[in-house]
C-alpha cells in the first residue's frame, strides 16, 4: 500500500488506475503491433464463457426467490382478508392437478 500526503478520493483513485491501465494496454498493444481497438473486436469474437450446470442453477434459484415486481397487490390483500376472517376455502383436488401438471413438465 503506498502512503501519500496528497488528497485522494474514490474517483481520483479511480481515474488514476484507469490512466494507468490504459497506458499499459497501449505499451502491450504497441510491442504487438496492433491497436487496442482492434485486439479489443478480435477478443470479443474469440470469447466464450462456460458456465457450470450448478452456476446455472444457483442463478435460476436467485431468479425465482427474488421478489416479482409484478405482484398484484389488490389480490394479495382480498386473499390476506379472506384468511384473516377463515373464509378462505383451498381447492385441494385444483392444486394436486396443478402439481402433477407441472411435474409431468419437469425433464427426467
Amino acid at each position: 500500500m503506498k502512503v501519500s500526503n496528497k488528497p485522494s478520493g474514490p474517483m481520483q483513485n479511480a481515474e488514476a488506475l484507469k490512466t494507468k491501465t490504459v497506458g499499459a494496454e497501449s505499451i502491450l498493444e504497441a510491442k504487438k503491433g496492433k491497436s487496442p481497438a482492434v485486439e479489443s473486436s478480435e477478443m470479443a469474437k474469440s470469447a466464450r464463457v462456460d458456465v457450470s450446470s450448478r452456476a446455472q442453477d444457483i442463478r435460476k434459484a436467485k431468479e425465482l426467490s427474488t421478489p416479482n415486481a409484478g405482484v398484484d397487490e389488490a389480490k394479495v390483500a382480498r386473499l390476506q382478508a379472506l384468511i384473516d376472517k377463515g373464509e378462505y376455502k383451498v381447492n385441494a383436488e385444483a392444486i394436486a392437478e396443478r402439481m402433477l401438471d407441472e411435474h409431468a413438465k419437469m425433464p427426467n
